[in-house]
Parts: C-alpha cells; sequence; structure tokens
C-alpha cells in the first residue's frame, strides 16, 4: 500500500455488541447499533447485528443506503434530524426518525399519506446539552398538532446528552425524560413503545442501576465500536479497545535535531508548535498526515514512540527509544479516538482492511 490503511477487526466489534447488549438486555434496554463513525459500512453493520443490536443507526441517508444495496435486513433509525427538503426520501429510506420540529413532521406526514404508509417517529426533548428537541415546557402543545398528523405513528419520545455540550445522563434528566413519557401518554391517550434516552455516555448509569427502568431503548456507537463510555472515556469491562488499528509506513528514518533551526513562523496551519530540546533523535517520517486523518486523535501503540507533530502528509514520530528495532519500509500502528476514526472512515486517502486477513475493501 502507498498510502495508510485501517485494519478492522469485526469480530472484535460483534464481541463488544454482544457484551453491550447483553448488559442493556438485564436492564430492560434495547440496543440500536450506530454505524454512522464507519460511514455505514455493511461489514461493521453485519458485526452490530450478530452481536444482537437490533436495528441499525446512522445519520446520513447515504449510509443507510449503502446498507441497504448491502443486502443487508433489518429496521433503520435516522439519527440526524430529517431535512424539510428530503421528506419524501426520509420516508422511502426508513423505518422510524428522530423529529423536533412540527413542519417536518407535517412533510413526513404527506409523504407517507402519498405513499400510504405510516412512518414511525420519536419526538425529541432537549434536557439541557442543547443540541435537538423540544424544550420540555413546549412540549405539549407540540404534541397535541403532532398527534393530528396523519400517516406518522409516535413510536416515542427521546434525548439526546452529552454530545454537544457534554450534558451527563443521570438519574434527575432521565427521570425527567420518564415523567414527559408518562404525561404524554396520560394526556393523549398514546402507549409509547420507546423511551430512547441514552447513547454511549449512559453505560455508567445503566450498569450502576440507576436508570429509570421507563427507559428502553440506547443508541449506541462509540462505546460498540471503540469499547469506551463517552463520559471519561474510560474503557468499558469486557470490551476491545484495538477493535480499528492505523498503519502507517515509515518513509524516512534519520537522526535529526529536537529542535527546529531558524527564524520560526506559523507552520501551515496557522500555529506555532512547540518542540522539546531532547538533542539528536532518531525522527521517523509516516506516510500519514492532516489530510487524512485528525492527527490529534492518534496515539502510538508502542509506548516507545513519540509523536512530535504532523503536516498535511507526513506524521514525524520519535523512535529514539526503539533503538535499531525501527527502519524504513516498517508499519507502526496508531489507536485511534473517537474523531480520529470518523476522519479515517471518511477519508479516501485511508484504505479499509478488514480482519483476520486484512483484505483492503
Amino acid at each position: 500500500m502507498t498510502g495508510p490503511w485501517l485494519s478492522v477487526d469485526l469480530d472484535k466489534i460483534e464481541h463488544n455488541s454482544r457484551t453491550l447488549v447483553e448488559l442493556c438486555t438485564q436492564h430492560g434496554i434495547a440496543v440500536t447499533g450506530v454505524t454512522k463513525a464507519t460511514c455505514g459500512n455493511p461489514e461493521v453493520a453485519k458485526a452490530m447485528l450478530r452481536g444482537g443490536v437490533c436495528s441499525i443507526a446512522d445519520s446520513r441517508l447515504e449510509n443507510i443506503h449503502r446498507l441497504k444495496a448491502a443486502g443487508i435486513d433489518t429496521s433503520y433509525l435516522l439519527l440526524r434530524l430529517p431535512p424539510l427538503s428530503g421528506t419524501d426520501t426520509v420516508v422511502d429510506s426508513v423505518d422510524m426518525s428522530l423529529n423536533s420540529e412540527l413542519s417536518v413532521l407535517q412533510g413526513l406526514s404527506a409523504a407517507a399519506g402519498k405513499r400510504g404508509v405510516e412512518h414511525d417517529v420519536i419526538i425529541m426533548t432537549d434536557l439541557g446539552d442543547l443540541r435537538e428537541g423540544i424544550l420540555p415546557d413546549d412540549f405539549m402543545p407540540f404534541m397535541k398538532e403532532a398527534t393530528r398528523l396523519a400517516g406518522i405513528r409516535i413510536a416515542g419520545i427521546g434525548a439526546n446528552l452529552t454530545c454537544f455540550s457534554g450534558v451527563v445522563p443521570d438519574e434527575h434528566n432521565m427521570n425527567r425524560l420518564v415523567g414527559l413519557a408518562d404525561r404524554i401518554e396520560q394526556r393523549f391517550d398514546l402507549k409509547l413503545k420507546w423511551v430512547s434516552g441514552t447513547n454511549s455516555s449512559g453505560l455508567e448509569l445503566i450498569a450502576s442501576g440507576g436508570m429509570p427502568t421507563r427507559v428502553n431503548h440506547a443508541r449506541l456507537g462509540e462505546a460498540i465500536l471503540l469499547g469506551r463510555e463517552t463520559v471519561h472515556r474510560n474503557p468499558w469491562q469486557d470490551t476491545f479497545q484495538d477493535a480499528f488499528v492505523l498503519h502507517a509506513e515509515v518513509l524516512e528514518l534519520q537522526n535529526k535535531p529536537s529542535l527546529p533551526v531558524g527564524t520560526r513562523s506559523e507552520d501551515a496551519f496557522g500555529k506555532q508548535p512547540q518542540f522539546e530540546d531532547r538533542g539528536v533523535i532518531s525522527r521517523a517520517l509516516l506516510n500519514v498526515g492532516r489530510g487524512d486523518i485528525d492527527v490529534e486523535g492518534i496515539m502510538p501503540v508502542d509506548a516507545r514512540f513519540r509523536m512530535l507533530g504532523a503536516s498535511s502528509d507526513y506524521l514525524a514520530v520519535d523512535v529514539s527509544a526503539a533503538g535499531y528495532d525501527i527502519h524504513v519500509g516498517d508499519q507502526l500502528a496508531f489507536s485511534l479516538n473517537y474523531s480520529a476514526l470518523l476522519a479515517a472512515m471518511t477519508s479516501e486517502y485511508v484504505k479499509k482492511c478488514f480482519g483476520p486477513d486484512y483484505g483492503a475493501l
């Protein structure tokens, strides 16, 4: 390969899915696997489904179309709020969508009516993270109008936390969601199938027994893919954190000063990088850079290596502690956080290879 590549261990993704599904099932919670960080990759979706998730969610219709074209027969949830301009496509593409605008629901209603179908919706409320959702005080007037729409089945209510402002799911805000669900059912004579209260940030609350029993749906992406809860980014028990590993080749290996020489200005990205004087070091230049991935989101798997910085095309790594173990042509491995995984999967310059033999896709 001439560029960096990402190894994907599908067995580990399946294992992580199974571990988290078993945890959630013990607490009466169904799990939808979220594939958006992998651009709706069909092999990843299959691994999640083998691990027991009940459906697949993605934020991009293009990704859902990719999954369907690959023959993956499951229920699909659109995670990103539907665009008013695309309500017909949404009804054609997914079984259920998250919603917070009456005009969009009206568009979905019209689209469903033309097709003679019902479209399931989860109405989102904003519990403080200030991303999508109706404020709780405005929820009842909204529901009064929403329940009048033909072709729309209100399957549940939901909330999203942590992703935008970092607000953590806790017993207080989850009980607010449950209380809202109870009031809706009483006021509008509805039976909600789903109270979709959490994502990967809610695992600790679930495991501690603090999640209200009425919350019965979780949307899990990062926890499955990277084996981490998303409040503290701690590894989750009995999961793998290395289902995805970035590999980059050493293009140049030379002894060079650790400090730049000469008058300095900003780098190519408008920053002024800082360097530590460590004398002459063994400096490896790798075939991955900011044009390929989110460099700040990767970390060498080998603790002897130290990242020095990156340009568009190169990553510089101090490999002095490895002695003579590193040569030109060697592949160095890096773990990824969520941001780096998303960037790597999106990048056309990073080849995706699936285990165990890592045949390229």
